[in-house]
Formats: C-alpha cells, structure tokens, sequence
C-alpha cells in the first residue's frame, strides 16, 4: 500500500519575502500572543481555581518561618496601630475631638494595610516570579489578581481582632456591619486594579518597587488613617480643591465607610456627599482601567 504525504501548497511568491503571510499560510500564529479581551477573561475565569489556591498557598508560607506563624497576621497590623497610637495620638494630639479614638485609628490601619499590600505584592507579581511566568502558559492577569486576593485574605484574619477591639472599647455589634462586605468587594476590585497597574510598571522598570514605598506612605498621611479629615476640614482655610481632593482620595473613601460600618459614633454627615458613588467610580475605573492595561502587555511580560 502506498501512504500519500499531505503537504500544503506552494507558498506565493509575495509570501516569501512576508514572514508573517508565510507562517499565516502555514497555519503558523506567534507564540504567546495576546489574545482578544474576551477571551482572555474566558481564561481568566477558568483558572480561578489557581488564582485561590495560589493566593491561599501564599498565606500559609508568608509566615512559615516565623515561631508564632500565622499571628504574625493579627500581631503586625496591631503593632503598627499601637505605634500609630502613641505618635499621633498622644503624641500629637489628633485623637482630640474623635470619638471612640482607638477603634477609628486600628479600623483605618487595617484598611490601609490591605491597600498598602496589595500594591506592593503587585509591584512585584511579575518580576518576582519570572520562573512561573516562562514556564507556563496562563493569563497573567492572575498573579496580580491573586497578590491582591492574598491580602483580603490576610485582612478577614485581621477584622476578629478587630471585632474585639470594637467590643472592649464599647462598639456593639450593629445591622450596619454588613455594610462591610460591599465596602470589602468595591476595595479589593480598587486594589485589584492598582496592583494590575503596577505590576505592569514593575515588569518593565523593577526599580518601581524601591520607589513605592515613599509614594504609599505620602498617601497614607493624607488618607485620614490617623487623623480625621472631616474634623480637620471644618476648622481649616484650606483651598477649596485641596479639601474636596482629600474628600475623594479612594484611600479615605473606603476607610470612612468602613468607620460608617462598623464604628456607631462615626456619623453619616462626616462622610463626604456621594462617599457609595465614588466608592463604585474608583473600583469600576480602577478594576476596568488596569484590567486593560495589563491586558495590551501581555505577550511581554517574561520577555527580554
């Protein structure tokens, strides 16, 4: 029997000097290539299961080398809360004027905290694990994704610490707590978002990660984590710009819903006007945004 080779046909001319119409006319397509924004969401979607076992992978091995482990996830942001406490508020006398100081102060800590984490672990998702990023395929989008899931993970350890804060100081347990979780999910697409930002700025320019520490530090003291900017704002001359910006800050905006949430003395009318739109605006223009800018770099990254 004779066995008949299928082979395709002779290349046009033009072809041969058109590398690209040459491998299209062999069915050829470039390795890693982006693929189209929907199809690159059908596949982030079906590997959500990594995204949360990665994360979750993470976790566990953040403290692993420490003796006390896991409390190390409780332990750290109270310790930067205590130290908070004693700068600004003995120190320099910002708890005057607050109600129910200590609650408000560790509240803000720990939702700056997960921002602050989340930016900075997606600094690094792609330049600190090349090895991953070379050896398979898989959209990139979820290393960031799962930093960012890492870290609201880390948090929900952290808020039955601060539930029982709450309760020694006083705060009972209200119907606006659940509040909470729609205030969480804006955060984490916000956070989300930023990180798929950096995390292409990181891949290009590793230096990013020396930088953002003093950038995220800048945008602490100016997010009301221990200091009250609807107090501030009554009593100062500041230009009109300036106060609505401090307003506005997605930062500040989730921090003070979650105060509103969780905190009784912490009134509706020391939140700025529209606080759930732009909660929304900045987790829809922050999620989306870097979403597709993460996206359009995407046959890069591990590259070069």
């Amino acid at each position: 029997m004779s066995q008949v080779l299928h082979t395709p046909p002779p290349a046009p001319a033009a072809a041969e000097d058109d590398p690209a119409a040459l491998a299209a006319h062999h069915g050829l397509s470039v390795s890693g290539a982006r693929p189209t924004l929907s199809a690159y969401l059908r596949e982030l979607w079906a590997r959500r299961h990594f995204i949360t076992a990665f994360a979750t992978a993470k976790l566990t091995a953040q403290y692993s080398q420490a003796k006390l482990g896991q409390v190390w996830q409780v332990a750290t942001p109270l310790l930067n809360a205590a130290v908070y406490y004693f700068i600004f508020g003995v120190l320099l006398g910002t708890s005057r004027g607050v109600s129910d100081y200590i609650p408000f102060l560790v509240t803000g800590v720990f939702i700056w905290t997960f921002t602050q984490s989340s930016i900075m672990a997606g600094t690094r998702a792609i330049s600190g694990n090349l090895g991953l990023v070379r050896a398979l395929h898989f959209p990139r989008a979820a290393l960031p994704i799962s930093f960012a899931l890492q870290q609201l993970q880390q948090l929900l350890f952290s808020m039955a610490a601060l539930v029982v804060i709450l309760l020694c100081f006083g705060v009972m347990p209200a119907a606006s707590w659940a509040l909470a979780v729609p205030v969480l999910v804006l955060q984490f697409v916000f956070n989300a978002g930023v990180s798929m930002v950096v995390a292409r700025m990181g891949a290009k320019t590793p230096d990013i990660a020396q930088l953002m520490p003093f950038l995220l530090r800048t945008w602490m003291y100016v997010s009301g984590v221990m200091w009250s900017i609807d107090a501030t704002l009554k009593h100062s001359s500041m230009p009109h710009v300036v106060k609505t910006l401090l307003e506005i800050n997605p930062a500040a905006v989730y921090i003070d819903l979650m105060r509103f949430a969780l905190i009784d003395s912490f009134k509706a009318h020391q939140l700025p006007h529209h606080v759930w739109a732009y909660a929304l605006g900045w987790a829809l223009l922050a999620g989306v945004g870097g979403f597709v800018y993460f996206w359009k770099a995407e046959e890069r990254y591990g590259r070069g």
